[in-house]
């Protein structure tokens, strides 16, 4: 059984998505193996708001010299979540 606190890693608050926040558009690094439903799910029940829409895309490792080779960052996947009218997220 996947537990939403599986799927949804973190909240992302950088400057870019701060951006968004008056849009109802929150910004989450989840699972690389989430889809689109059950994030709109681990959304809705650890945060108790309704989601309109989720928009999801992967971003790729960098490469980083590690002493004398290339070592690669991980690929992260991250979802911008839309919600419904009146609805936020509050965050501490």
């Amino acid at each position: 059984m996947i537990y939403a606190q599986d799927i949804i890693k973190a909240l992302l608050k950088t400057e870019k998505s701060t951006l968004h926040e008056p849009q109802s558009q929150y910004l989450f690094l989840v699972d690389k193996a989430a889809n689109k439903i059950q994030i709109k799910k681990a959304v809705e029940e650890i945060y108790k708001v309704k989601v309109k829409t989720v928009n999801t895309l992967i971003s790729s490792g960098k490469l980083k010299k590690v002493r004398y080779q290339l070592g690669k960052t991980p690929d992260y996947k991250k979802a911008i979540v839309t919600l419904k009218e009146g609805q936020t997220i509050t965050t501490a």
